[in-house]
């Protein structure tokens, strides 16, 4: 049975994963520092965490389910602990992007992140609707990457992987230069930076005098069909008039030069400040 040394256990992301390893096929080891979140895990799943040198005592597996800040520390912390072999696996790109891996040649990094129950779904029970994080109740795709270790080891990776985000539907495996652009680039600059600024958009219509629950209910209609459009989910063009006004748009609101947030400077910059 491989054995998994999860460290973070308790915490809001380790609590996912605890949940979803529980009755696999892994032997799993939970480390936890805060009193909370032993509490969560005894009381709540009938889980007892371990001290981290009982943990790794022949661990095969570390996941460190801690937040990217901490990474570098935690995993410094226990490399002279670790056997020659052992995957640790993170669940983000940037810490391990950011160089916070130890220099161990001989230990395998894996790193996973889910892609999050997609806007256009099939889901038809109302908790798989309301699951919008995912690893709960909706289906979701998800990303991995190999960052070093024998080709082999992605094998093992991505059944963790598969396990601590099910259900999962596509697993994709990209790398980790390119997870780095997905999030931070797409998914936090461009799409996140984007909707905050559609939500101010919405709260300009709202001050200057637009109900706030008629401007939220046509925002939101509004970006299902353009989304579904925009993204080839249904076959459909818009309007001329809606043709014309992007036409205007985009260069009212972007910078010509928005794309270089891609280049690999503006993505290292960006996860070093995060990290």
């Amino acid at each position: 049975m491989t054995s998994i040394a999860l460290f973070g256990a308790g915490g809001k992301m380790g609590y996912r994963l605890a949940k979803n390893l529980k009755g696999s096929r892994f032997d799993v080891r939970h480390v936890e520092i805060s009193d909370a979140g032993k509490a969560r895990l005894k009381n709540d799943l009938g889980l007892s965490c371990l001290d981290v040198d009982a943990a790794l005592d022949g661990a095969d597996v570390v996941i460190l389910a801690v937040p990217d800040t901490h990474i570098g520390k935690v995993a410094a912390g226990i490399a002279d602990k670790l056997k020659a072999g052992t995957m640790v696996v993170a669940l983000d790109a940037a810490a391990p992007f950011a160089g916070h891996f130890p220099e161990r040649p001989d230990l395998t990094y894996f790193v996973t992140h889910p892609c999050h129950p997609p806007i256009f779904n099939d889901e038809t029970e109302m908790q798989a609707k309301k699951d919008h994080f995912g690893g709960l109740f909706a289906k979701q795709h998800i990303v991995s990457a190999l960052m070093q270790g024998p080709d082999e080891a992605y094998g093992l990776g991505e059944e963790i992987a598969k396990t601590i985000w099910a259900p999962v539907m596509r697993s994709h495996r990209v790398t980790v230069d390119q997870m780095a652009m997905l999030e931070p680039g797409l998914s936090e600059t461009v799409a996140a930076s984007l909707l905050v600024v559609m939500k101010q958009a919405m709260d300009e219509c709202v001050k200057r005098g637009v109900p706030e629950e008629a401007a939220r209910d046509f925002l939101l209609g509004h970006l299902n069909v353009l989304g579904a459009v925009i993204f080839g989910e249904v076959q459909g063009v818009f309007s001329d008039a809606c043709n014309k006004a992007i036409e205007f748009g985009i260069p009212a609101l972007m910078r010509d030069d928005w794309k270089k947030v891609f280049e690999p400077k503006e993505i290292a910059a960006s996860i070093q400040r995060i990290t």
